[in-house]
């Protein structure tokens, strides 16, 4: 008997969602460095659009298969574009996340992902602090990444260990991508916000890209965007983590 597929739906007006993982997915299938569900079909009825994926049996990640994600994420990352950012928008989560693809990586994460975040946040009622320490921020990003000069990377864009697990011979997949090109320590930063990845993933992707110098300090940059988006979503402490951070980044830039 053929397995069953796994079938994702959405309400028609979220169909965009769908478009865009379906595009995320066929750019890392293209590369070959890493593996993600198989689509079987779309389509949509009056109420509601959908997805067919192949169904995989799912495991949680062991140290063999850390080892062999940290060396498929650092084969993905090797596959670079034009500049950063994308030709569309997709989504992270349930937040539009626009990609507008620009040849300063300061700009786009100033513009596009923190500016962004940090205007939906004004929208949906965090003011005060946040956005006077925040506006504060987006004025030191290209402080704090002075003399940092990533190439235009593949990311899968939303890495956190909800979005991988491995198949029973060990395969690591990955699925859930908000894919752009951007500084491939953006990747690896949100593999530590949650937790989830093992020694043996990190010392398997320093063989190709061994720690650069300042990375700590990126890497809270980074996943400010996540947590921004967390608050945007789900509101509840992410506020004071959201804080936390930026203050954390601004006494690094000297502010």
């Amino acid at each position: 008997m053929a397995a069953r597929p796994f079938v994702k739906r959405l309400p028609l007006a979220q169909r965009w969602r769908l478009a865009a993982e379906l595009d995320g997915l066929s750019r890392l299938a293209q590369t070959g460095a890493i593996r993600v569900p198989r689509v079987l079909g779309q389509g949509a009825s009056d109420d509601e659009a959908w997805i067919e994926f192949e169904w995989l049996e799912l495991h949680p990640p062991d140290a063999a298969s850390d080892v062999r994600m940290g060396e498929a994420l650092a084969r993905l990352h090797a596959v670079t574009g034009p500049a950063f950012g994308l030709e569309r928008d997709n989504a992270i989560g349930a937040t539009p996340q626009p990609n507008g693809p620009s040849d300063d990586w300061v700009s786009f994460w100033r513009e596009r992902r923190l500016g962004f975040q940090l205007g939906l946040a004004y929208k949906n009622g965090y003011r005060g602090r946040l956005q006077d320490r925040g506006d504060r921020l987006l004025e030191c990003v290209g402080d704090l990444l002075a003399g940092h000069r990533p190439a235009p990377a593949l990311l899968h864009g939303d890495l956190w260990a909800g979005n991988r697990a491995r198949l029973a011979d060990g395969t690591p997949v990955v699925f859930d991508p908000a894919v752009y090109y951007g500084d491939r320590e953006a990747d690896i930063a949100m593999t530590r916000l949650f937790g989830g990845f093992g020694p043996r993933f990190y010392a398997a992707y320093g063989q190709a890209w061994p720690p650069a110098t300042g990375a700590a300090v990126r890497a809270g940059l980074y996943n400010l965007y996540h947590v921004l988006n967390h608050l945007n979503l789900f509101g509840g402490g992410y506020r004071d983590q959201a804080e936390s951070m930026i203050d954390r980044l601004l006494a690094a830039a000297g502010g």
